[in-house]
């Protein structure tokens, strides 16, 4: 579904991405870890257009999409759930999912999806007239994934979902990004400097170290990596 070939990405003179290439297969949820600096941000900015890359091929169900603006990929049904979550803090709950749904016109089916997302977040049902400002950290990061779900994605880009939540929360957040998986078969690309939580609902895995590549293989395989345990996982 998606592959990078040989990516070098730039922010102006800074090399951040250093002959990237990796590929997601259709159904699959890919873990990309690596300490905090690696570049692993920078990889879905790449993806997504913000940082296009300098160098190499970004392709798409076999089309080159490093060249496109970042509406015309999220057009072609890729979404991106930033770091920091970043919703829109003075709109209401249903409001931000109106706007994860912009570039729909099918008022029936947004429809049938913010009611799915209320079954798959049952707190966001009860706060849908709330302003996302006032949620929790928690409820944010579950109204920023379901913004993005609103966009009804083929690939799903998540960028450190765990990041400042409590450990409840957390065991939460990565159920329900297994269930999305399962449930609607959606490709989830996953971003995590929680190694531990991350490799345990992968399919395969990429190590990153200072831009570059520096390993990969079946995510359960990188869970017993001695040099995975010691590097990432505490152990």
């Amino acid at each position: 579904m998606l592959e990078l070939r040989h990516v070098d990405s730039f922010y102006g003179s800074i090399q951040a991405l250093r002959d990237v290439s990796m590929r997601v297969e259709q159904g699959e949820i890919i873990s990309l870890i690596g300490a905090n600096g690696a570049g692993k941000t920078t990889t879905l900015m790449s993806i997504c257009g913000v940082v296009p890359p300098r160098s190499g091929e970004i392709l798409f169900e076999g089309k080159p999409i490093q060249e496109l603006s970042t509406d015309q990929i999220v057009a072609l049904g890729i979404s991106q759930v930033p770091e920091g979550r970043l919703i829109f803090p003075g709109l209401t709950v249903t409001e931000n999912l109106d706007m994860g749904a912009f570039l729909r016109r099918d008022r029936a089916g947004i429809k049938r999806d913010q009611e799915y997302i209320y079954e798959l977040f049952p707190i966001l049902s009860s706060r849908r007239r709330q302003f996302g400002g006032t949620l929790s950290g928690g409820e944010q990061q579950m109204l920023a994934i379901s913004r993005a779900l609103m966009a009804r994605p083929r690939l799903l880009l998540l960028d450190e979902p765990s990041l400042g939540l409590a450990p409840l929360i957390i065991r939460q957040i990565f159920e329900i990004i297994e269930k999305i998986n399962k449930e609607s078969n959606t490709t989830i690309f996953l971003v995590e400097q929680n190694a531990n939580q991350a490799l345990k609902v992968a399919h395969r895995g990429y190590v990153m170290e200072n831009g570059r590549i520096t390993m990969s293989d079946v995510a359960a395989h990188l869970l017993e990596n001695e040099d995975v345990k010691k590097a990432y996982l505490g152990l």
